[in-house]
């Protein structure tokens, strides 16, 4: 049985910290909104820790995350576990197809964030979820007691190794460069850590093990010499790119695949509304994406009032 389409004045796709903002500002207007996601809090809910959000004590992203949700559903907000797979403008209104559902709304705000970015060396594929993982405030508890690897030079590199040198055995920082795009006080703290090595100049060149992840090959890209180090867990953190496939072929994108936005979150398509790390906004901080949410969200509704019948 074709199940009958579900019409909301606002779809919002993503439910980080953009999307569930946006949720806040468009049910408070009292538009019929939706959050479609398939995942709570985006690359928020990532951090082990915040500690500059405004107005909020220190927190994990989880619970930062969570209070946002609970908020846009207090105000009517409704939030769908789901992958949007498929968005087409049909007049003045947008018809989404889901994995489960089809759905029509009047304005949609695109607030999908970024996705992991792969190292796309042998075996990383193979062992995807049996050693090798892209979320350590998710999986850093797997580890505890064992020798595991960081791969990466910024933020979120070093607050995974950070945590995993609380948790597992050893930790070694793996970086193509002797420098880093981490906040000193991080990289400070890390270099105390007792039980960190770290590995720099340095990328992984492959990936071993039999059922589950052994070891790597790491080659100096200085010297060019190899050296294999045994671990039970590698943490890819070197950074997020946008994936375009459901809305490339509906509004303009840069070189990055990120949205083109105007200041409100405008895009190149009437009615269709971007905001927080999928735009091209610049800075991706939670803050700022939270504030572009709310922007999109108040043109959202400007937009709608203009088009009624």
């Amino acid at each position: 049985m074709t199940k009958k389409m579900q019409k909301y004045d606002v779809i919002i796709i993503g439910a980080g910290a953009a999307g569930l903002t946006a949720a806040i500002y468009t049910a408070r207007r009292e538009l019929k909104t939706l959050v479609l996601s398939m995942n709570l809090g985006g690359q928020a809910a990532l951090a082990s820790e915040i500690e500059n959000y405004p107005g909020s004590d220190s927190k994990s992203g989880v619970e930062l995350m969570k209070k946002f949700a609970e908020q846009a559903e207090k105000f009517g907000a409704e939030i769908v576990f789901d992958l949007a797979k498929k968005i087409e403008k049909k007049d003045m209104a947008f018809n989404i197809q889901s994995e489960r559902n089809k759905y029509e709304a009047k304005a949609v705000i695109l607030a999908l964030g970024k996705t992991p970015r792969q190292l796309n060396v042998p075996g990383e594929g193979k062992f995807h979820g049996k050693g090798v993982v892209y979320c350590a405030t998710c999986d850093a508890p797997l580890f505890k007691g064992k020798v595991v690897a960081v791969v990466g030079g910024g933020n979120s590199s070093f607050d995974a190794a950070l945590l995993l040198t609380q948790i597992a055995k050893k930790v070694y920082l793996i970086h193509r460069r002797d420098e880093f795009r981490a906040e000193e006080y991080r990289v400070e703290k890390l270099k105390k850590a007792k039980n960190a090595e770290f590995l720099l100049n340095s990328e992984i060149k492959d990936l071993k093990g039999d059922d589950f992840l052994k070891s790597a090959v790491i080659i100096n890209n200085k010297t060019n010499k190899e050296l294999e180090i045994e671990i039970e867990g590698l943490f890819v953190e070197i950074g997020y790119e946008v994936e375009p496939t459901l809305f490339k072929d509906l509004v303009d994108i840069d070189e990055l695949n990120q949205i083109k936005t105007l200041n409100c979150g405008q895009t190149s398509t009437p009615g269709v509304f971007a905001a927080g790390d999928v735009s091209d906004i610049p800075y991706k901080q939670i803050v700022i994406s939270a504030g572009a949410g709310a922007k999109a969200a108040l043109c959202a509704y400007d937009y709608i009032n203009k088009n009624k019948k």
